[in-house]
């Protein structure tokens, strides 16, 4: 649960930060920040991948949850999903108060994603919290930006995103005794391939729609079994 504690602590300090200068952080600093933390993500994610045993498994993996997150159009699903949500805010907003809007846009940025899973599966399957590490950083930084345009709601996203991943994070460990090294290794590895092109997604070198892909995380578990 630390990564997640340090996740929910970030953006709580990054939210004050952001109410108390207002302003914001200068356009080139915080892109210069995530360019930064963008490399970092690449690294983590190569040296995930590297756990990994069994490059078919890997491969069958993304393939196949990829092909399935394309059919059903996860991330097609999540984006008018959130385009629907701001819109009914915008309609109900009529005084103009924007603390329920900043608390939705940033709950959803912060839950939903490849890291916030693979994060807390990682936090809780081996007790690596890095992913969630290099997370708290990024949501922080992004707490100044939106808190400082938004208002305090951004801080209340705290809450929903310490339940999310802490449920997560005990879930992955009250698996991990049923799960095999194997298992979770090819996991963890598949789970960087997906951090690893968020991280090439950051520095603006792929689109890639890593929701998509999201279900190719969990099956390993099956497909150790027969390779």
């Amino acid at each position: 649960m630390i990564g997640t504690i340090v996740n929910a602590a970030a953006i709580l300090v990054g939210g004050t930060l952001g109410l108390l200068l207002k302003k914001g952080l200068p356009e080139r600093v915080s892109g210069g920040i995530m360019q930064g933390l963008g490399l970092v993500v690449i690294y983590i994610g190569i040296s995930g991948m590297l756990k990994g045993q069994n490059a078919l498994i890997a491969t069958i993996s993304i393939v196949v949850g990829g092909a399935i997150g394309m059919i059903f159009d996860f991330d097609g699903r999540f984006n008018r999903f959130v385009g629907g949500l701001e819109q009914k805010l915008a309609s109900k907003s009529e005084d103009g108060s924007t603390f329920s809007e900043a608390f939705i846009t940033t709950t959803l940025l912060y839950c939903v994603g490849a890291m916030a899973v693979v994060g807390s599966l990682n936090s809780g399957l081996t007790g690596n919290h890095e992913v969630l590490f290099t997370k708290s950083i990024l949501d922080g930084v992004s707490a100044v930006i939106f808190a400082s345009t938004l208002g305090a709601g951004v801080l209340l996203s705290a809450v929903p995103l310490f339940l999310y991943q802490g449920g997560i994070t005990l879930l992955a460990q009250f698996l991990a005794p049923v799960l095999s090294d194997a298992a979770v290794a090819e996991m963890t590895c598949v789970g960087s391939l997906l951090i690893l092109a968020i991280g090439l997604n950051l520095l603006k070198v792929t689109k890639i729609k890593v929701l998509d892909f999201i279900l190719a995380i969990f099956l390993p578990i099956g497909l150790v079994l027969f390779m």
